[in-house]
């Protein structure tokens, strides 16, 4: 872990734990402790690292139980804006982050943790022969996107206008696995989602890098961050440790995700 890491989650510690009283017996024996859920909203593009890093977290606190809310970054941070209950807020965008921040929902500074960058998914074998964006613009090729609203859609946009081409999907997906399915359904020859997706989808698609997924927009920041209120401070405190220590790197690192 890095020092900046451990700046700021000695400071997110501090400020979770202020007040909360650890209760002892005075004796006797000792009881299991009583069942609790920690929800997480996490992006979308984290289903597959968030699903291998549960059981090892649950494992280690007895009687807790992960709850996950996976979706597009964006409707996550409304939802948390809302009041929507989640003790944990995990994004695929600084942008969407903000937008929980500046509505005052989330606990201390949000860690940025690690970035992804997108692939061209296509069939197994690439039978379209697509190399790069400019092989989706046309009627030879059909490709669906994430809605420019979603990180991966901004960060298609941001792609399109380093390539300095215009696709035009036949679909707009409200978050990248939504896109990934497409292509594995066959529904369209191609998508634009994250390398991690990629891996995640055990040959099911192809992944096609292309030079612009580095260009400026199109690179993605993940950051996590605890929502402010939540009635399990303490767990929050800990799900962020963990999935930015040791366990929670090997995880990203395995799926694709490049750590900050």
């Amino acid at each position: 872990m890095t020092r900046a890491r451990r700046l700021v989650l000695t400071g997110l510690v501090a400020a979770l734990t202020l007040g909360v009283a650890a209760c002892g017996g005075s004796g006797g024996e000792q009881q299991a402790p009583p069942p609790r859920t920690l929800t997480v909203s996490a992006a979308a593009s984290l289903t597959s690292v968030d699903d291998q890093l549960k059981p090892q977290f649950e494992q280690a606190n007895p009687g807790v139980t992960v709850q996950f809310n996976f979706g597009g970054s964006d409707t996550l941070a409304q939802q948390v804006v809302q009041g929507a209950p989640a003790d944990v807020l995990a994004t695929a965008s600084t942008k969407t982050m903000q937008t929980a921040q500046q509505a005052g929902r989330i606990q201390g500074e949000p860690i940025t943790y690690a970035t992804n960058k997108l692939q061209i998914a296509v069939q197994p074998g690439n039978p379209k022969q697509v190399v790069d964006l400019s092989s989706l613009v046309g009627p030879q090729v059909t490709e669906s996107v994430c809605a420019p609203a979603v990180p991966c859609g901004a960060a298609t946009e941001a792609a399109e206008r380093a390539a300095g081409v215009t696709l035009d999907p036949v679909s707009e997906e409200q978050d990248v696995r939504s896109v990934l399915q497409r292509v594995t359904t066959r529904n369209v020859d191609a998508g634009l989602v994250y390398v991690s997706d990629v891996r995640s989808a055990d040959g099911q698609v192809q992944g096609i890098d292309f030079p612009q997924a580095t260009a400026q927009g199109a690179a993605q920041n993940y950051l996590i961050g605890a929502v402010t209120g939540s009635q399990n401070a303490d767990l929050a405190t800990s799900w962020i440790q963990f999935v930015t220590g040791p366990q929670g790197d090997a995880a990203l690192t395995q799926a694709g995700f490049t750590l900050k």
